[in-house]
């Protein structure tokens, strides 16, 4: 079974920025794009009225993936477009992905004047339950932010992509994640910046800031962790270049002021035992409500 990009779309305008960002990045991978409709049927009562009777809903909601799909292949020639639609509730499809999805590809509203993400319920439980990795495209996305200004000083997208932004625990790094920000800025031909928050122990906080020797201390030890943990990778990947970053201060305000200058930011999600509630992390959290790039959120153990 072929591995394919998948992309749930609903036909709102965040879902279709979703959708020509899932295949940009399907013709990067050389994988087909599958759009995925879910159709929730109207309650009973409602579907009968005289111009929402099942006919009527069926053809509307038909009418969303195939006209999507016609658009893409049109925009997208090189890049093979399937389109499925599934009855049931979003999340609950959605978060039960088949074994040939590679990549979940989903849109949220921009937040108005601060950007940044609104992300509604569904997309919250997708994220938080689904075990491949989870891309989120803002609303109004389009491929030319994700690219250097032209010459000209013109956003264009023939520019090159502007660096991946990966944001990176130290004390508990995951392959999974930092080999996922590696190939996405190998396959874009650009660098990749890891950024690392820090924070001293709790019983070295009092005193610290009139103590700047060791405050430097403690921040060459971080920088000397973080590369380390990066030594094998850029071994593994010579053709990208890489910026390592160890900061004093929080990791999210770190990865969110790096997200505006990302074609794509980075981040991981830990899997929890509990299948109950929403568990993405303070960090992964922060960097999905507030990011101006699309986010990645790779799950790992």
């Amino acid at each position: 079974m072929p591995r394919t990009v998948t992309v749930g779309l609903d036909g709102s305008p965040e879902s279709r920025a979703a959708a020509e960002w899932a295949a940009r990045e399907a013709a990067l991978r050389g994988l087909p794009l599958k759009i995925v409709h879910v159709w929730e049927p109207a309650p009973a009562p409602m579907a009968q009225a005289p111009l929402l009777g099942p006919e009527t809903q069926q053809h509307w909601s038909e009418r969303v993936p195939r006209e999507s799909a016609e658009g893409l292949r049109l925009r997208h020639p090189g890049v093979e477009i399937i389109a499925e639609q599934i009855p049931g509730g979003a999340g609950e499809v959605l978060s039960r992905l088949p074994e040939d999805t590679e990549l979940l590809v989903l849109g949220s509203r921009g937040l108005s004047g601060i950007g940044g993400f609104m992300l509604g319920s569904v997309a919250m439980s997708v994220v938080a339950h689904v075990t491949r990795p989870v891309v989120l495209v803002r609303a109004g996305e389009q491929a030319a932010d994700e690219h250097e200004l032209d010459p000209a000083g013109i956003p264009s997208a023939a520019a090159p992509f502007r660096p991946v932004v990966l944001g990176l625990d130290t004390g508990s790094p995951d392959d999974s994640v930092i080999e996922f920000a590696f190939a996405e800025a190998a396959r874009r031909y650009t660098s990749l910046r890891v950024v690392h928050g820090w924070n001293p122990p709790p019983y070295y906080a009092y005193g610290l800031s009139a103590d700047l020797e060791f405050h430097n201390e403690l921040g060459r030890q971080q920088a000397d962790a973080l590369a380390e943990v990066l030594r094998p990778w850029r071994q593994k990947f010579p053709a990208v270049v890489v910026t390592e970053e160890s900061r004093f201060g929080q990791a999210a305000n770190h990865l969110v002021d790096a997200s505006r200058e990302a074609s794509l930011v980075v981040v991981g999600r830990r899997v929890r035992c509990n299948p109950f509630g929403v568990h993405i992390g303070p960090v992964t959290h922060s960097v999905l409500h507030h990011a101006t790039a699309p986010v990645a959120v790779v799950a790992h153990g």
